[in-house]
């Protein structure tokens, strides 16, 4: 697989794959690069709705070129583990960490191996050091070690002359740890969505689940995406142009009304599908030959509501 920084045609190749709807996994394979490269740069720069690769392009260089040098790591050696500090306090304090870690939804074992890390001066260790450390059987590292990994938290490296790998654990560890928490309200919004379109909105259950929809799908997208009012903004111009042209337009017709590029209108098509609530009263729809189409909500409003409402617009005195 591909190493080192993304280039710019490949962060363009990001940009396509996201408006195309495609997983990271796929976009991943056609880089050459790892799932998680292709994650954290999403994440990083705008998430799925606000990803740019011209911005992730100057923000990167932007990085890179105000990195503070990063200090060299000293060997890790049992002896400096407590950083000069008191072994006592250093050890409640792993402790205290793993608890914290434990409440948030981590097993035990596996959080007490990531505090342990954490505190490590070079953030790395073998599984027999950690067992010894924590004072656990090296199979019960092994599976925490095996679920730290799922999550893409930690990464082995194997150093020359050394036949055992080291468990590391790297500086983008809590990045990669809030993208997962995103990804799982994102399942709670989708979810909430199917039962709400099952249920309907004039029911209680359904306007139950459209509430916990558009709390968790807020949710994901301020994790996910610091600049969304990027991706949103463009959506508020495309439901202004539906609504200006006053018929349904397909993709094409919108990107050469704006002068904007097809991917830019996907995407803000998706923002608008997948963020109704930033929308205001207008809903974005399509037609069944694909085309876009801006309607009001009717969320907003009860049956009766909405019952009374177009008796009065037949009234020849209301209109009149």
């Amino acid at each position: 697989m591909g190493g080192g920084r993304l280039t710019a045609k490949e962060r363009g190749d990001i940009e396509a794959g996201l408006a195309d709807d495609l997983p990271y996994a796929a976009i991943a394979r056609r880089l050459g690069r790892p799932t998680s490269t292709v994650s954290r740069e999403v994440a990083r720069h705008g998430g799925p709705g606000g990803y740019r690769a011209e911005h992730a392009d100057r923000a990167s260089s932007w990085r890179r070129r105000n990195r503070p040098p990063r200090p060299a790591a000293p060997p890790a050696t049992d002896a400096e583990a407590a950083h000069g500090r008191d072994p006592d306090a250093v050890r409640a304090f792993t402790d205290a960490f793993a608890t914290l870690m434990t409440a948030a939804g981590l097993p035990r074992t596996a959080a007490r191996v990531l505090a342990c890390l954490v505190t490590t001066p070079s953030g790395a260790r073998t599984a027999a050091e950690l067992a010894g450390l924590l004072g656990v059987s090296p199979a019960s590292v092994s599976k925490a070690v095996g679920y730290l990994e799922g999550l893409d938290v930690l990464t082995r490296a194997h150093e020359p002359g050394r036949r055992r790998a080291r468990h590391v654990i790297d500086d983008e560890v809590w990045l990669r740890l809030w993208s997962a928490s995103a990804r799982k309200n994102a399942a709670w919004a989708d979810t909430a969505r199917a039962g709400a379109d099952l249920f309907g909105p004039g029911t209680a259950a359904g306007a139950r689940l459209e509430a916990m929809r558009r709390f968790f799908a807020g949710v994901h997208r301020d994790m996910t995406d610091p600049s969304a009012g990027t991706a949103l903004d463009d959506a508020m111009t495309v439901l202004t142009a539906l609504l200006h042209a006053a018929r349904p337009l397909a993709g094409g017709e919108l990107a050469a009304a704006l002068g904007w590029p097809p991917a830019r209108v996907a995407t803000a098509v998706r923002a608008a599908e997948h963020h109704p609530e930033a929308c205001g009263p207008l809903v974005l729809r399509r037609t069944p030959s694909g085309a876009h189409l801006v309607t009001a909500r009717h969320d907003r409003l009860t049956p009766a509501q909405r019952t009374a409402l177009a008796r009065r617009s037949d009234d020849p005195e209301v209109t009149a």
